[in-house]
């Protein structure tokens, strides 16, 4: 039999890397539409139940920037394997959990097969790729990356109401196993990554597992916990801070450190991150708002909810690979950045016009420009950031890369839900104020109300449903200037974004040199 052609093996391998790395990213959301049903199930309190979704984010979160390390130390190739095969084997566990502690070990064991998924996948995709395709294979990295979360919940719903809870998780054992056989056949270790010798940085490990998995727990529920009000929130803050901060002056003087920083000294590298860091705090904040914004505000159902984010889905999956071809034809990467970074910022400004008699399209439309901005933003990002970071350091820093991808969405989204809570209280004071019995706008609402109810102006109880009405459409209206205030916060983090591509001049396109020792 012969064996495969370099251009077939290429894209063998990005097939096997993109199939279990677009099932890991899908499943941080696809579990959230289950979580009532998994509440009734396994008999569990509210607070109880959200534990499905933080043990997933805390282990996976610790993983994911020492993906590096752990392919050095065990073989790419080897490690691959192992993270797929624990993902699936642990996905079988959750399906078949008979309780909920059994439930959150194995989320526990699903994030740590599933946390070193992406980081190796990117690193793969771009040694596989020769330099002036590195637009095109993260374009294919990017697709499943962008496009999986917004998937998550379309998917996680239609299973649940149609199937069960468990076939979630069920859903992944096909894929993981093909993606086994296909990493057995196709992925194979460079020269330079082969298993050795286990250094292990044990106070870099330890200062960072406790530093990630007690920010990951503050993020995903201090908004419940009204942030600092709550002891809890306010301990693991301050461990988290002291934690990550010696885990910096560690590893900065480790001889074999953990997660290695000094390729922070690489100012391409070191801007990449901060708008990946931001970028994905403005469109995770974003993604949140919007369907909050139809459902609680404009009466649409979950399903048209979705539909509403569903043309930006694919809008994205249209325009990566365009972005990937314009790169290899010549395009700098900074260039198409830029480009897409305003048009996220502008997307993000038109919601934020926002009012309640907007129709279909007039949601609908921004988001597809935000996603066509996204698609142009991630693919020449994920390509620009690495062009001056040596082979034998990709997998360390597309495991740093990664693991502030994650951080920037968890940080949005507990932005968003800060901020919205914050200014739509803001606002009812506001309105409050101004509405009383001697106000002439107060008078012609009242009217109006008793009106449409057909009451008696006379009538007590007609003027006390009236009133209740009025009150009503003035939490509609603080709500509203809310999400519209958290859209213009977004737009503006994205848009202050725009001048930082200028720094990254190391990226010189489709022919960029990745520099060796």
């Amino acid at each position: 039999m012969n064996a495969p052609s370099p251009e077939a093996r290429k894209w063998a391998v990005a097939m096997t890397v993109i199939i279990p790395t677009f099932i890991e990213v899908m499943d941080t959301s696809v579990v959230n539409v289950s979580l009532p049903h998994i509440q009734g199930s396994l008999n569990a309190g509210v607070d109880e139940v959200t534990w499905v979704l933080t043990s997933y984010l805390v282990s996976n979160a610790i993983v994911i920037p020492i993906t590096g390390w752990l392919a050095s130390i065990f073989g790419r190739r080897n490690y691959l394997i192992f993270s797929i095969a624990l993902f699936t084997g642990s996905s079988i566990l959750c399906g078949a959990a008979p309780s909920l502690k059994i439930l959150v070990i194995a989320r526990i064991l699903q994030g740590l097969g599933g946390g070193g998924l992406q980081p190796l996948s990117q690193a793969i995709l771009l040694e596989t790729f020769p330099v002036r395709e590195h637009g095109v294979a993260m374009a294919i990295f990017g697709m499943g990356v962008v496009f999986a979360p917004i998937l998550g919940p379309v998917v996680g719903g239609w299973i649940t109401d149609n199937w069960a809870w468990r076939w979630v998780f069920y859903i992944n054992v096909p894929l993981g196993v093909l993606a086994v056989f296909m990493a057995l056949l196709f992925v194979h270790d460079p020269p330079y990554i082969r298993a050795r010798k286990i250094r292990i940085d044990h106070w870099g490990l330890a200062l960072l597992v406790v530093g990630l998995g007690c920010l990951q727990v503050v993020l995903d529920k201090g908004e419940r916990e009204d942030w600092f009000e709550s002891r809890f929130i306010l301990v693991l803050s301050v461990i988290a801070a002291v934690a990550l901060t010696l885990f910096v002056l560690v590893e900065l003087r480790a001889r074999h450190p953990v997660v290695n920083l000094r390729v922070f000294s690489d100012a391409t590298f070191a801007a990449g991150n901060i708008i990946m860091f931001t970028g994905f705090f403005c469109l995770f904040g974003s993604i949140v708002l919007l369907p909050l914004y139809l459902q609680r505000l404009m009466g649409y159902t979950a399903l048209w909810a979705g539909l509403v984010l569903g043309p930006g889905g694919l809008a994205s999956l249209l325009i990566m690979p365009v972005a990937g071809q314009l790169m290899k034809r010549g395009v700098p990467p900074s260039r198409l950045l830029a480009v897409g970074l305003v048009f996220a910022a502008v997307a993000l400004w038109q919601m934020s016009r926002f009012n309640l008699e907007a129709d279909f399209v007039a949601v609908a439309l921004p988001r597809v420009v935000q996603a066509l901005g996204m698609g142009l933003f991630f693919v020449p990002l994920a390509a620009a950031t690495y062009v001056n970071i040596p082979r034998e350091q990709m997998g360390n820093a597309t495991g740093i890369f990664n693991l502030l991808r994650n951080l920037g969405g968890s940080f949005g989204v507990a932005f968003s839900t800060t901020v919205l809570s914050q200014r739509s209280q803001f606002h009812q004071n506001m309105l409050v104020d101004h509405l009383t019995p001697y106000a002439k706008s107060f008078q012609v609402a009242m009217e109006r109300m008793l009106e449409l109810m057909g009451g008696d102006p006379a009538s007590f109880f007609h003027r006390k449903l009236a009133l209740a009405g009025i009150y009503e459409q003035v939490l509609r209206q603080a709500s509203m200037m809310a999400f519209n205030d958290t859209f213009w916060l977004f737009a503006w983090f994205t848009a202050a974004l725009v001048p930082l591509t200028f720094v990254m001049r190391g990226s010189k396109g489709a022919g960029a040199p990745v520099m060796g020792h």
